[in-house]
C-alpha cells in the first residue's frame, strides 16, 4: 500500500524535543563541569556537522561519517566506532525522525513496522552472540564492503533511481513480511556489528524492490536507523555490558551538532534535491573502501585485498538481482491492475444510444 499522506505539520513537537535534549545537555557541561571534556572532543563535532547532515539527507545514518572518523583517521578501535554510531544516532536519528513526523513526511509505514519489529528480535541476539566473536578488522571490512556497495549501487544506478515515482503497490502484510525478515537479518548481521546499515538495507528494498519515491525511502530509512540505534544503546547500557570507554566523550562534543544537522539535512535536501547530496556521499563510501584496504593493506595482503573487491562485487550482483525482481514484480502488478480495470470495464452494461432507446419505446 501507498504510505499515509502528509497532514498539517506539528513543528513544536520536534522544539519541544530540542528543549528537553538540550536542557539535559546543558546539564551535564555545566552542572556537572564537562566543558572542558566537550571542548578537548571539538574534532569529532567538527566531523559530524558533515555527518549529521548525511544522516538526514540520506539513507546512510551518522555512523557513516563517524565511524570511519574514529576508526581510519583517529585510529580508534572499530569497536569503539560502533559504539559512538549507536550513540550519536540516539540523538541525531531521533531529531531527524521527529522533524519527519511532525512535518508528516510520507513514509512506507507497513515495511517499517515490519523492519521495527525484526530489528527488536534480530539486534539483541547479534550483540549478545555475534558482536562478541567479531574481530577488530572483520568489523573494518565489513562496514568498508556494505558501504562500498552502496556507493557504487548509487553512483551506477542513481538516475534510475531518483526517478521512481510513488511506490509499487503490494499487500501489507507482504511489505510487512519483507520488513521483518530484514530487521532481523540487518540488525543481527549488520547494525550489530557496525552500529548502522539497516536504514541502508531497508532503503535498498524500497528502492529496488518497491520501486519507491526516495521522499518516501529516504526518510522510512531514518526512522527504522533512529529505532534501531536507541534500542542498541538500551541493550548495551542496561542489558550489556556498556559502552566502550571514549564513547561519552565524543558524544557530549558532538551530539548537540547532530541534534540540529540531522533535521537541517531533512530540510535542505528538500529545497536542493536528493541526487547532488547522494552522488557526493556515494563517492565518499567508495573513499572510504580504498582507506580501509590501505591503511590494512600490511595485514590483508593482496588476498585479502582480493576477496573484499570480491565482496563488494557479491553485494552489487545481489542488488541487481533485486533490481530485477522488482521489476517483474512492478510489471505483474501493472498487467494485473489493468485486467482488473479491463474487467471491471466489461461488467459495466453500456448505455443505450438515444435512438436505440427511442426505438424499443412502448407503441413503436
Amino acid at each position: 500500500m501507498l504510505p499515509q499522506s502528509p497532514l498539517k505539520p506539528r513543528l513544536w513537537l520536534w522544539l519541544l524535543w530540542l528543549a528537553l535534549f538540550f536542557s539535559a545537555w546543558l546539564y551535564l557541561v555545566v552542572g556537572w563541569g564537562l566543558w572542558p571534556v566537550a571542548l578537548e572532543h571539538w574534532p569529532m563535532a567538527l566531523a559530524m556537522a558533515i555527518g549529521s547532515y548525511a544522516a538526514g539527507s540520506t539513507p546512510m545514518g551518522g555512523g557513516t561519517v563517524g565511524f570511519p572518523v574514529l576508526v581510519l583517521l583517529f585510529e580508534l578501535p572499530a569497536s569503539l566506532g560502533r559504539d559512538f554510531s549507536f550513540a550519536i544516532q540516539s540523538i541525531g536519528m531521533v531529531s531527524a525522525s521527529i522533524f519527519i513526523l511532525a512535518r508528516r513526511q510520507p513514509i512506507a509505514w507497513a515495511m517499517l513496522k515490519g523492519a521495527m519489529l525484526g530489528c527488536l528480535l534480530g539486534l539483541p541476539l547479534g550483540i549478545f552472540l555475534l558482536a562478541p566473536l567479531v574481530p577488530e578488522l572483520w568489523i573494518k571490512l565489513l562496514f568498508a564492503v556494505v558501504w562500498a556497495s552502496f556507493g557504487v549501487l548509487h553512483l551506477w544506478r542513481l538516475q534510475e533511481i531518483a526517478g521512481h515515482s510513488g511506490m509499487t503497490e503490494f499487500d501489507e502484510r507482504w511489505d510487512f513480511r519483507l520488513g521483518l525478515n530484514i530487521g532481523v537479518l540487518a540488525g543481527a548481521l549488520v547494525v550489530s556489528v557496525t552500529g548502522v546499515g539497516i536504514d541502508m538495507v531497508l532503503y535498498t528494498a524500497l528502492v529496488l524492490i518497491s520501486r519507491a519515491d526516495l521522499k518516501i525511502a529516504i526518510p522510512t530509512s531514518v526512522v527504522i536507523m533512529a529505532f534501531a540505534s536507541v534500542l542498541g544503546v538500551f541493550i548495551k547500557v542496561v542489558l550489556g555490558p556498556g559502552l566502550a570507554p571514549g564513547v561519552f566523550e565524543n558524544w557530549l562534543a558532538a551530539a548537540p551538532v547532530v541534534a540540529l544537522g540531522a533535521p537541517l539535512g531533512v530540510y535542505i535536501v528538500a529545497k536542493i534535491g536528493r541526487k547532488p547530496t547522494l552522488l557526493v556521499v556515494s563517492t565518499l563510501c567508495v573513499g572510504q573502501f580504498v582507506w580501509t584496504l590501505y591503511s590494512e593493506q600490511s595485514v590483508l595482503g593482496f588476498g585479502g585485498m582480493a576477496v573484499a573487491l570480491l565482496a563488494v562485487a557479491i553485494c552489487l550482483f545481489g542488488f541487481e538481482h533485486l533490481r530485477r525482481f522488482g521489476a517483474r514484480l512492478a510489471g505483474k502488478r501493472l498487467v494485473a491492475a489493468q485486467m482488473q480495470a479491463d474487467t471491471a470495464k466489461a461488467t459495466v452494461k453500456p448505455e443505450l444510444a438515444p435512438e436505440q432507446a427511442d426505438s424499443k419505446a412502448p407503441g413503436v
